[in-house]
């Protein structure tokens, strides 16, 4: 049975690609480098902004010192326009609502900087999450799975009666090495074959499938 739901951020609950993507080419400006398409942005998304603006930049610009430099740029862009064009995608709050009126707990486990993070949930969901949690010197990124182990503990569940969701093969890693039931969205950053390649227990097509498919888990 199903009691804990852990969602991505990024690419699962909304759409915040545009504004990584300005953020990047931002920096890239800075950099002197030519700018990146929002295409080859999406495809390095997942892994953190290390590995984001690692690599958005040309190979001959990813010294330790232009990746700092780099990373400097984007954060002082994005801390101002981190929202500026990110949107919740269709249906998320409806998934969510109907989640937690079947007593479901709710929680936000993302590779993003956690202020941002809680900064995004807190405009886009409100309240809506039990816990919320980005990235910190506390836990290393997902796919390792010990962020995803705290959240579990924190809510008092267990591992047998969590799904995590997300998006991509990140969280799809993420969701085995804790131990967890993996759903794998398409409307993400990602492409549902590589969400079966990973091996995502079960895929959704829609955010209602999400309630659907923990409905079904939870009858049988």
């Amino acid at each position: 049975m199903i009691k804990t739901a852990i969602f991505d951020l990024d690419g699962t609950l909304c759409d915040t690609i545009s504004d990584l993507a300005d953020s990047v080419n931002f920096a890239l400006g800075q950099m002197g480098c030519e700018k990146r398409s929002l295409e080859e942005i999406m495809s390095f998304v997942g892994n953190g902004i290390h590995n984001l603006v690692t690599l958005s930049l040309p190979k001959q610009k990813r010294s330790e010192q232009d990746i700092n430099a780099a990373k400097k740029f984007f954060f002082e862009y994005y801390k101002v326009h981190f929202a500026d064009k990110t949107v919740a995608f269709d249906g998320i709050m409806q998934m969510l609502l109907a989640l937690k009126q079947k007593g479901i707990q709710l929680a936000v486990c993302s590779n993003k900087e956690d202020s941002m993070t809680r900064e995004v949930v807190k405009k886009l969901f409100g309240d809506t999450f039990d816990i919320v949690l980005g990235q910190s010197d506390r836990f290393p990124l997902k796919p390792a799975p010990e962020s995803t182990l705290y959240i579990i503990e924190k809510l008092g569940s267990k591992q047998e009666q969590t799904a995590f969701i997300g998006d991509s093969d990140v969280d799809i890693k993420t969701a085995k090495n804790a131990g967890v039931y993996s759903i794998g969205v398409t409307w993400g950053f990602r492409s549902k074959k590589e969400l079966i390649e990973n091996g995502c227990t079960a895929i959704a097509e829609s955010p209602s499938d999400i309630v659907k498919i923990i409905e079904n888990q939870n009858i049988c």
